[in-house]
């Protein structure tokens, strides 16, 4: 069994984790890959509406609610009295493709760069405590950094980046 390569794009909040990793999707998009995206969102996020069938669905008690059309589908897993699912568990839960972008997920194992916004300096930085940021993505100079620094607006470099450390090959047409 092969195991989908992952690479996660972490920071503090205002980052830019979002628009980088959306930029990135269609970097590698362009570039011919099939890629998917996990992203790690606050406690009480929703994707549902009050009064839609599949939100009342959930509120009646179900534990799992599968949305279907024609164009796409979407699955929402109530956790109700569960745990949190681990990242390897949702992992698991995707179907094929080339490449995972993970958004978030700061405590993970896995390869990550790190965004960083002038605006949140003051936070600092993730990457001297983590050893699984590989590299830096800023809108300000960092002269002190040692790990590799890109532009944030660099996008086209660290798909460069990624697909060189990952080894990445299309795995479809």
């Amino acid at each position: 069994m092969t195991t989908t390569p992952v690479f996660g794009i972490t920071g503090w909040k205002n980052s830019g984790k979002t628009q980088l990793v959306t930029r990135l999707v269609a970097e590698f998009t362009a570039r011919g890959f099939k890629v998917s995206t996990v992203k790690h969102a606050h406690h009480n996020f929703d994707i549902d509406k009050p009064g839609a069938d599949s939100y009342r669905h959930r509120e009646a008690g179900a534990s799992e609610v599968a949305l279907v059309s024609g164009r796409r589908w979407a699955l929402m897993h109530e956790l109700r009295q569960e745990d949190e699912p681990s990242l390897a568990d949702i992992l698991a839960r995707l179907a094929p493709c080339d490449l995972v972008l993970i958004e978030g997920y700061k405590r993970e194992d896995h390869p990550k760069i790190e965004a960083r916004r002038t605006e949140t300096i003051d936070r600092g930085p993730l990457a001297p405590k983590d050893p699984n940021i590989l590299a830096v993505a800023a809108d300000h100079a960092l002269p002190d950094e040692s790990l590799p620094v890109f532009d944030l607006d660099d996008v086209p470099a660290m798909a460069d980046f990624i697909e060189r450390h990952l080894d990445l090959e299309r795995t479809g047409p």
